[in-house]
């Protein structure tokens, strides 16, 4: 899967590449490996221009400017929160493409609302609107950082390809 991961991280930095465009990632629940990924490739600087990793709420506040308000009221893993995220990091980077991620990895922090596996994404570009998705992963904790990672990258490529 590592292998799989690396590939298609590779394939985003080609479609960047022939753009002249950077990317910027806002990570909670995958805690910085979209970044570990994409920097684990030779050239990566190319096309990648930063990455926040907002754990806890003070810091997607702090760092990407997500409303106090927007937390309160609908959490952390929410499409609200979400795109406040990839809004913010498009702000404050020098980047064209942002790609955002929040949601709950497990074992615990889940609810009937928002079991564990929940994980939202917002990508978007710095001339236009974002795109969201919500998604359910199963596994354990790594099984469901690992697809969240992955999905993270595919909606990079739906971006250049669409």
């Amino acid at each position: 899967m590592e292998n799989q991961l690396f590939t298609v991280a590779e394939k985003v930095g080609e479609f960047l590449i022939a753009k002249g465009h950077k990317l910027v990632t806002a990570e909670s629940c995958t805690g910085g490996w979209v970044t570990k990924v994409i920097t684990d490739i030779a050239g990566s600087s190319e096309w990648f221009d930063c990455g926040f990793v907002t754990y806890s709420n003070t810091s997607k506040d702090q760092l990407l400017g997500v409303r106090q308000s927007t937390l309160s009221e609908y959490g952390a893993v929410s499409q609200q929160t979400v795109q406040e995220m990839v809004a913010g990091a498009l702000k404050n980077s020098a980047a064209h493409c942002a790609l955002a991620v929040t949601g709950i990895a497990g074992p615990g922090g889940g609810s009937e609302d928002k079991p564990v596996g929940t994980v939202w994404f917002a990508w978007q570009q710095s001339d236009g609107k974002a795109i969201t998705a919500l998604e359910h992963f199963y596994g354990n904790r790594i099984e469901i950082r690992r697809q969240a990672v992955r999905r993270a990258f595919d909606g990079v490529l739906s971006i250049y390809t669409a």
